[in-house]
């Protein structure tokens, strides 16, 4: 759970979204999601005891629809809102910064990535064009006669063209899971490693 909704907080969110009307457990995922830009989404182990405590403190009810509970603030809860009404601005305040701070660290991340995919494409470029000196360099001093040497020059700009396309479309969908909020920035940061061990390995087998 994000930091933003410690010390009981969410629980305060939660009603806040209530009062703006019935909803069932999933919707209340995904206005938080929203909310955070998709950069944080709480699990149903997170939302749902909440939900069950505030309805056994009488702040919430909820009817069945569709085979969903549907919850439902009450008067007891509106009456919380209003005495914490303070806390709730402070609170919004804090979710304004905290959804900012996160904007600012995905870009961080996926310019880190992005840096990452640029420097494996140009080592992978470097190695295609240093073989293919090689065997263009061992074809040339050869002597000549004689059937087709096994070890002619071959054109590998095919396997590179599949290679930028590889490397493109993994930085396309990178980037969709990171704006789908389906990467946080730890998995980010483990890719990233997982990157640059791809990078450190191709340096050594070059060298």
């Amino acid at each position: 759970m994000t930091v933003v909704f410690s010390h009981g907080r969410l629980r305060l969110y939660l009603l806040k979204l209530l009062d703006d009307g019935p909803k069932h457990g999933y919707e209340l995922i995904r206005l938080l999601e929203d909310r955070f830009l998709g950069l944080y989404a709480p699990s149903a182990g997170t939302i749902y005891p909440r939900l069950q405590r505030l309805e056994a403190e009488g702040r919430v009810t909820h009817t069945a629809a569709g085979g969903r509970k549907v919850y439902e603030i009450t008067e007891a809860g509106q009456a919380e809102l209003r005495q914490r009404a303070g806390e709730l601005a402070t609170l919004e305040s804090d979710i304004n910064s905290s959804v900012a701070d996160l904007s600012t660290l995905a870009g961080e991340i996926r310019s880190e990535v992005r840096g990452s995919v640029r420097d494996l494409k140009r080592e992978l470029r470097e190695a295609t064009r240093r073989t293919q000196q090689s065997r263009r360099t061992r074809w040339e001093t050869q002597p000549a006669p004689g059937p087709a040497r096994p070890d002619a020059p071959t054109d590998v700009s095919p396997l590179l063209a599949e290679l930028d396309q590889r490397l493109a479309a993994f930085t396309v969908e990178i980037g969709a899971l990171v704006r789908a909020g389906r990467l946080d920035d730890v998995q980010l940061r483990a890719a990233i490693r997982v990157l640059d061990g791809a990078l450190d390995g191709l340096r050594r087998l070059l060298r």
